[in-house]
């Protein structure tokens, strides 16, 4: 509709410019209208809301708006799209809540019990006796032939028998009011994070009528699932110490998943351990969680991940996120998997044909809720009656594509029959047709407007340890994008946060923090440091590292190529530009003009040319800093991004010397100034704005090996290449060590080559000085070992000697019979060769657990 009318209030507590303020769309023809019954006035719902909001509350709620798009900003609530090549959007949230009474609310919440209890059910069947397929109430072909159905799961039973723990049911308000069920969900209900965090918002913004209005809460919902899990999981605990807690992990894809946020959301405010696939593994039939400090037990799994993709050891061969050996774990009784791989064959569409039947065999009861009139092609009868019937209809993939289902030349979405009938016949198997339903409209504020959009509400229901079922007071609610009839997230639909009203008083359970009394932080639990964590803090530290000494000795390099034309120290450069990564593989570094070797360097920078170079390094270090973005400050965050996204684009401004024009070296020069800022920023980021736990200290350790193999490389080079005592040699190694105001003035005009090495690489004060630098990496090494609290591998002393064990000056300064610095040279092989040692230790001591199972069973 293009024309407006004025909103209808039978009340009088609103001014007439509060009431101006409103205008609203009416709802299009022969859909349900959730804001104004037959005769235009408001639903009670509605018409308490805007009354307990008052004339203030309709005046602010523009204001009200921005205030949630910016707490949306900073929260970070974000929403992975795979056509936006894994940039994440923001989450869409609308503004005003979606209103359920209670009395209609009683007739949703039985129906999604009943729903989940016989969903269960057939789970626990088709994975057991088989009776529904025996007695012809489900087509063996429409279970065997789903992707979702998993032979290496039948004939297994699940602790405490339940197959599923979380069953959400999409519903939506026909044209006549009453509640249908559009879809079930079974395999890996996703909107329970989203959800939380739309009430969390919306409910601040309208707390007088979140509370007069007696919005049930959502926190016992979460206590429910949580203590599921837990009584589930108890089972597995065999031989475990005397009131010992169950692990409970959330297995997320990882961040390029769409709705990772939720994951992550969802997992601190449970309190459960954030992992992926990687971070688990498999030994002696049983599941353990690699952390910092060893191998911890897990005993259930809150899983996110699609069913094939659990095990590629019995599924999906090619599934990197999964865990091998998952399955036999189950087998073995020795971890609870919330829901069971396999359950999701029962989401298909067709299966709401024979739900009926089912429910009347299975619970000698008809459905409470009614599904959406279904015919699954692959019965005659029904494909015909469905042909008969309509002439346009919702055409539907029996299986989910991508998993080997799918139809033949799929368009999902409503569709003329006649144009399919040829193709439905050759597979009629595939495809399953539902009638066109309508959905309710629900308000929509925008700029003063109040406008319809179609909307979908996904209800949870979670098992309980009595056979049982809590069906949380309120859901996740999708509205379909403008100018769509259906409701698609990926096609730019919103949420909104859902209200179920009661005529009882609220419970006032949370499970948000509470205050903290002084007695608590004594008891406090310290937290997990996941191998994968640990491991991406600290490549992301060298990674930091690697890249602001590239830039600096770039920025060098080619500051000094214009005014030195000594060939002697142009060889020099190019032997540091080749062991930095600062030059194509492809290159010959000797045979190097002045000329070629700038233009290879430019040629080097991009992120793809090599794997050593600046761009590179920036793209390593924000695909690390992103697996760890819940441990990072806004700020840094954005840094890291910052500096990778800014290079990449400076440099796609420029043209490369490599093709025979000229690049623009001022601009370059510009930004690689700029780059300079933004890691030194990163640096300080981390160094100043993290907590000093196991994890920084290993992003501590990382910055550190790369820093301490870069002073010991700088040095080397030079001394190798015999400048050591020359002026120009002074002034690169001065300023690659950062050092050149301290050299100055406490040397004011004088090159000598022991007060040189006596600055860069013995005082242990200078925080660029080599043995300061490697002193301080001791330190940390040993403080990482002491924290780990393991003893049965090698000392960290025994690997890297300490400080005191390096030659002293007087040997370093000494030269041979060709003047060379022979023990110089030495000492930086030994000390390079010392700190790869460590970095080897490291990956195999708390990344890879070489060996740690063996160790720590035998001890």
């Amino acid at each position: 509709m293009s024309f407006q009318t004025t909103l209808p209030f039978d009340a009088t507590t609103l001014h007439a410019d509060a009431v101006a303020r409103l205008r609203a769309l009416p709802a299009r023809e022969g859909r349900w209208d959730e804001l104004r019954d037959a005769l235009g006035l408001l639903r009670e719902p509605w018409r308490q809301f805007f009354e307990l909001l008052g004339d203030d509350g309709v005046a602010g709620l523009d204001q009200a708006r921005a205030s949630l798009a910016q707490q949306v900003r900073d929260n970070d609530i974000s929403y992975n799209v795979y056509a936006d090549k894994g940039e994440p959007r923001p989450w869409s949230l609308d503004l005003l809540p979606y209103l359920i009474d209670d009395g209609e609310w009683a007739e949703i919440e039985r129906g999604v019990a009943q729903r989940a209890h016989l969903l269960n059910a057939i789970v626990a069947d088709i994975y057991g006796p088989q009776t529904l397929l025996a007695h012809g109430l489900l087509p063996p072909a429409l279970v065997f032939g789903h992707p979702g159905y998993l032979r290496a799961v039948k004939g297994f039973t699940p602790p405490g028998g339940r197959y599923l723990q979380i069953v959400a049911v999409d519903l939506v308000r026909a044209p006549d009011g009453v509640w249908t069920v559009m879809s079930h969900r079974t395999e890996a209900p996703s909107g329970l994070g989203y959800a939380l965090e739309n009430r969390l918002i919306v409910s601040s913004l309208f707390a007088e009528p979140f509370r007069e209005m007696r919005a049930s809460r959502l926190a016992a919902t979460y206590s429910q699932l949580i203590a599921t899990l837990a009584d589930d999981a108890r089972s597995t605990m065999r031989g475990g110490e005397p009131g010992e807690s169950p692990h409970i992990v959330l297995l997320t894809p990882g961040p390029f998943s769409e709705t990772y946020f939720e994951h992550a959301f969802l997992a601190r405010y449970l309190g459960m351990t954030l992992v992926e696939g990687k971070d688990l593994t498999v030994r002696d039939d049983k599941l353990y969680l690699k952390t910092f400090a060893g191998l911890e037990r897990v005993h259930a799994v809150l899983r996110r991940l699609d069913d094939s993709f659990c095990d590629p050891v019995e599924l999906r061969a090619d599934s990197t996120i999964g865990v091998p050996g998952l399955l036999q774990v189950m087998r073995a009784g020795n971890v609870m998997v919330s829901n069971v791989p396999g359950a999701g064959f029962a989401e298909s569409a067709a299966l709401h044909g024979f739900m009926p039947g089912i429910a009347k065999a299975l619970l000698n009861e008809p459905l409470a809720l009614p599904s959406v009139a279904t015919w699954w092609c692959g019965e005659d009868a029904a494909r015909e009656a469905a042909f008969a019937q309509l002439d346009e209809a919702f055409l539907l993939p029996t299986w989910p594509a991508g998993q080997g289902g799918g139809a033949p030349g799929m368009a999902q979405g409503r569709q003329r029959l006649a144009a399919w009938r040829e193709r439905i016949d050759l597979a009629p198997d595939a495809y399953t047709i539902q009638t066109p339903l309508p959905y309710s409209h629900t308000p929509r504020y925008e700029e003063g407007t109040l406008s319809g959009r179609p909307a979908v509400v996904r209800v949870y229901a979670i098992a309980d340890s009595v056979g049982g079922w809590h069906v949380m007071p309120g859901g996740f609610t999708r509205l379909a994008a403008e100018r769509q009839s259906s409701v698609s997230m990926q096609f730019g639909g919103s949420s909104v946060d859902t209200w179920v009203l009661s005529s009882e008083p609220s419970s006032t359970l949370t499970l948000l923090p509470q205050p903290i009394a002084p007695g608590d932080l004594a008891r406090k639990h310290r937290r997990i440091v996941s191998s994968r964590a640990a491991e991406n803090l600290f490549w992301s530290g060298r990674y930091g590292e690697r890249a602001e000494n590239g830039v600096r000795l770039c920025r060098l390099i080619l500051g000094s190529l214009e005014s030195n034309d000594d060939e002697a120290m142009l060889e020099t450069l190019v032997d540091l530009a080749s062991r930095f990564g600062l030059l194509p593989d492809d290159d010959e570094p000797e045979k190097l003009t002045p000329n070629a070797f700038e233009r290879a360097l430019i040629a080097g920078l991009g992120e793809h040319t090599h794997a050593a170079s600046i761009g590179n390094s920036l793209a390593s270090q924000a695909r690390a800093g992103g697996e760890v973005r819940a441990r990072l400050s806004n700020d840094h965050w954005r840094t890291i991004l910052a500096a990778r996204n800014d290079f990449r684009d400076a440099l796609s401004r420029f043209t490369h010397a490599g093709n025979g024009a000229r690049y623009d070296r001022v601009a370059l020069m510009d930004a690689l100034e700029h780059l300079a800022t933004q890691l030194s920023a990163i640096s300080g980021a981390q160094g100043d704005r993290m907590t000093r736990d196991e994890a920084w200290r290993l992003l501590f350790a990382g910055r550190h090996i790369e820093r301490v193999w870069a002073m010991s490389t700088f040095v080397r080079v030079v001394a190798t290449h015999g400048r050591l005592a020359r002026p120009e040699s002074f002034e690169l190694l001065l300023q690659l060590f950062d050092s050149t105001l301290t050299y100055r003035s406490l040397y004011p005009g004088r090159f000598e080559v022991p007060a040189l090495l006596d600055l860069i690489v013995v005082d242990t004060t200078n925080p660029r000085g080599l043995y300061g630098v490697y002193s301080r990496l001791c330190k940390k090494l040993d403080e990482i070992a002491a924290a780990a609290g393991s003893t049965w591998r090698l000392p960290f002393a025994e690997l890297m000697p300490g400080v005191e064990t390096l030659p002293p000056l007087e040997r370093l300064c000494a030269t041979d019979a060709n003047g060379a610095y022979a023990e110089l040279c030495d000492v930086c092989d030994q000390i390079g060769m010392y700190v790869a040692a460590a970095s080897n230790e490291i990956s195999a001591r708390y990344f890879s657990h070489a060996n740690t199972f063996a160790a720590q069973v035998s001890s």
